[in-house]
């Protein structure tokens, strides 16, 4: 196995964190390299669910090393209750599995406020998740971010600059209602953390460059998904760091040089949180999978929006990801479909798209043209060969490949680990 990127080829929720899990086997090192604790990563191994939000899906193979990398948005309160929770759970979790980067920049409890008041206040909701990611790259751009060295290195310099912030911030606060934060209660809060997170902490660029000189295989695991990037996502509907394969070299310090196959993962059909543009977007599906039980927020537990699959959306993610390989994910969610609808382009204005548009007003306006496709009605949970799935499900993932230009080289039929069609 060669160094691998895995990234969502949608809104998200696409099922990275099984993929992670399943590639997990072959590689040495598993880096997440963007993202916060707004994402929701959700494994099920040896009968066990598993939701994690900063640490990587390879934590729960015995021998793997975890880093978190310097393009990781990291609160550390939340990051110990799941390094904890890990614990708990019997997940051995320790410096000598799980690395962060002196680089990485702290989500701090202003944030969060900020965050939870802009987003009631805008006129045009984003459907943030409040864990103040979105400010905390912003004050990263705005270069008066705090990063873990500060806080794990130089205690009384934190606590002074952090002190300083906290007075800034609270006369912003009173200013629009809100009430003021305890600098003091708070500092102890997060020097008591950084204290627990001080083992963990190190130049993880030199970690992983040395890693690959001893002939160690790297993993990439990507947060939200392909049109959650903040540059080619359905803006402003979208995350605050890049989503796509370039935020895997960025947010490591891994060269793109070095990677050697991009992984595209999607669902069977299309799923979103939050707000924005959607266009296949299918109420009565929706309601069938939520009846099921299926297709609730691993972050927020908010339901999600469903609709058929769009191969618009999967097109271009390959295109600004150089997918080499798509993992498709939940194929037995259309397992009682009589037919399948398939989104093959657009329509706005009189013309045909078979690219998004930049615009999310024009995307809002677009229509989408489908392709119905037969269903194959019958239960594919635990079919364990590609070439034993119903005939009409192949031709189904056949019409992807064609469409995406991308070869399907794993399909999921199941939350469990083992439920993964290897091809």
């Amino acid at each position: 196995m060669s160094n691998t990127i895995v990234i969502g080829a949608q809104w998200g929720d696409e099922g990275k964190g099984k993929i992670v899990d399943l590639l997990t086997e072959k590689a040495d090192v598993v880096v997440r390299p963007q993202g916060g604790n707004n994402a929701g990563h959700t494994v099920i191994s040896e009968g066990k669910q598993y939701i994690l939000h900063l640490i990587p899906s390879g934590i729960l193979w015995p021998g793997k090393l975890c880093v978190i990398g310097n393009g990781v948005v990291m609160d550390p309160v939340a990051l110990l209750k799941e390094i904890d929770g890990l614990i708990e759970k019997d997940i051995a979790v320790s410096p000598e599995n799980l690395l962060i980067s002196n680089r990485a920049h702290l989500v701090m409890p202003f944030h969060r406020e900020m965050d939870a008041y802009k987003e009631a206040n805008r006129s045009v909701k984003i459907g943030t998740t409040k864990r103040g990611i979105g400010p905390t790259y912003g004050d990263k751009v705005d270069r008066i971010g705090f990063r873990l060295h500060e806080l794990v290195g130089d205690p009384a310099a934190f606590t002074e600059r952090f002190s300083a912030r906290i007075a800034e911030c609270n006369r912003l606060f009173e200013s629009v209602g809100l009430d003021p934060l305890d600098a003091a209660t708070l500092a102890e809060e997060l020097l008591a953390a950084g204290r627990r997170l001080a083992p963990y902490c190190t130049d993880t660029v030199e970690v992983l460059h040395r890693e690959m000189k001893k002939g160690s295989t790297l993993l990439f695991e990507g947060a939200q998904g392909t049109y959650l990037d903040i540059d080619q996502g359905t803006y402003p509907y979208v995350t605050s760091s890049n989503t796509t394969s370039g935020g895997a070299c960025t947010g490591s310090g891994v060269p793109p040089q070095k990677i050697h196959r991009v992984v595209g993962v999607t669902k069977a059909y299309t799923t979103r949180v939050g707000e924005g543009p959607f266009p296949t977007q299918n109420d009565d599906l929706a309601d069938r999978f939520h009846k099921m039980g299926r297709e609730f927020g691993a972050t927020t537990g908010r339901k999600r929006r469903c609709g058929w699959l769009d191969l618009v959306l999967v097109r271009y993610a390959a295109m600004v990801n150089g997918f080499d390989e798509l993992a498709i994910t939940i194929l037995d969610g259309l397992d009682d479909c009589d037919e399948i609808p398939v989104c093959t382009h657009y329509e706005l204005d009189g013309k045909k798209l078979h690219l998004p548009p930049a615009s999310a007003k024009d995307f809002a306006r677009v229509t989408p043209v489908y392709e119905t496709l037969p269903g194959w009605r019958c239960d594919t949970t635990a079919v364990t060969r590609y070439e034993d799935l119903p005939t009409n499900a192949l031709a189904y993932l056949a019409r992807i490949e064609k469409e995406t230009e991308t070869r399907v080289s794993m399909v999921g039929v199941g939350p469990s680990r083992d439920q993964t069609i290897i091809r």
